[in-house]
């Protein structure tokens, strides 16, 4: 058995809690680089696709999970971060400032929905971020001089100091990199003062107030960085596909992101990778299902959308703390067997009910 014994406050702060966790993060991280030695070109887009969603997810994992703010409206963040790029590289700036640009502008928007959206709480929050949404959609669609409206903008291949990115292996890279910056700003603010305000925030935001943080500040900030994270995202998913349009961001993919962090466990940032890797793998293990599944069945256009749908039910129903949870008990039973107990390890009281009434 391995226990973390913590003996002050910085134990708690410690970034790995022991060194075999320090060596398994090690491992995984050189697998990850080594990938693209051995997979094909298939495994390599869906790698890309579980980073990019997870960049998203770790973006508002932060918000929803860590803070308690409801948002459908992320897939508007997300479009703005892929146009910004794709608008500034098409007009010669280097992929790496457009990036960033990118990421500051979405961020600066955030703030912009972050301010009126102070006094709103739970569906009427969730709300003004739809109505978010469906601004930035009409924008896009109408200002055609700039965005080029339902026709969609090519993106240029990425390019740094002169050597152009242009390949599934860079694009793969690129999303790892900005997947990997994002996860550790993740890690270090959760630690901080910082995302302990945001926590405090989400169990009650009178008992925060009267500990004098300042919720205003904290909330916008929080939609600032959740929304950086999103643009950041949307960018490179720009680049993966070498096209975008206003189709490929309506509310469907904000659902979907919703999705992502509510299965994958809210408040865990394991958890906004296991829900990222969940809505990737999820539509290739249908179609691997569809030909045992009864013809009507499988044939229905709505059979991915609804698979969603029961799992979320599922989920919220059985398991609120999500992937998340099975995998902590998973290693809960490895570290204490044969002492293990399930009854030791209650399920995660943060579901999507108590952030509706909040």
């Amino acid at each position: 058995m391995r226990f973390a014994m913590n003996t002050s406050y910085r134990d708690y702060q410690r970034l790995f809690p022991h060194r075999g966790a320090l060596l398994s993060y090690a491992a995984l991280a050189a697998l990850l680089l080594l990938l693209p030695l051995g997979a094909g070109g298939y495994l390599l887009t869906q790698a890309t696709f579980v980073f990019i969603n997870g960049t998203v997810a770790l973006g508002l994992m932060l918000l929803v999970g860590y803070t308690g703010l409801i948002s459908l409206g992320h897939a508007a963040f997300f479009a703005v971060g892929a146009y910004a790029a794709a608008v500034l590289e098409v007009h010669g700036v280097p992929f790496v400032a457009a990036l960033v640009t990118a990421g500051a502008l979405t961020g600066i928007i955030g703030i912009a929905i972050g301010l009126p959206a102070l006094r709103m709480r739970g569906i009427y929050l969730a709300m003004a971020t739809l109505a978010f949404a469906f601004i930035v959609d009409e924008v896009i669609v109408r200002w055609s001089s700039v965005t080029r409206g339902n026709r969609g903008i090519m993106v240029p291949d990425a390019t740094v100091l002169g050597v152009k990115l242009d390949s599934g292996t860079h694009i793969y890279y690129i999303a790892l990199v900005v997947f990997a910056l994002v996860l550790l700003a993740l890690v270090n603010i959760v630690r901080s003062r910082t995302g302990r305000a945001f926590a405090a925030i989400r169990d009650s935001e009178i008992a925060a107030a009267s500990m004098g943080i300042n919720v205003a500040i904290f909330k916008t900030m929080a939609f600032a960085l959740s929304a950086t994270a999103t643009g950041l995202a949307g960018a490179v998913y720009a680049h993966k596909l070498g096209y975008i349009s206003p189709e490929q961001f309506d509310i469907t993919l904000s659902i979907e992101f919703l999705i992502m962090v509510i299965i994958g466990g809210l408040g865990s940032i394991h958890g906004a990778v296991f829900g990222a890797i969940f809505v990737v793998v999820l539509p290739q293990l249908i179609i691997l299902a569809k030909p045992f599944l009864p013809h009507v069945i499988a044939e229905q256009p709505i059979l991915d959308a609804a698979a969603f749908g029961v799992l979320v039910i599922l989920f919220v129903m059985f398991e609120p703390s999500g992937l998340n949870g099975y995998w902590t008990r998973t290693k809960a039973w490895f570290d204490l067997f044969p002492f293990y107990r399930p009854s030791a390890f209650k399920r995660d009281k943060i579901g999507v009910a108590d952030l509706v009434r909040h």
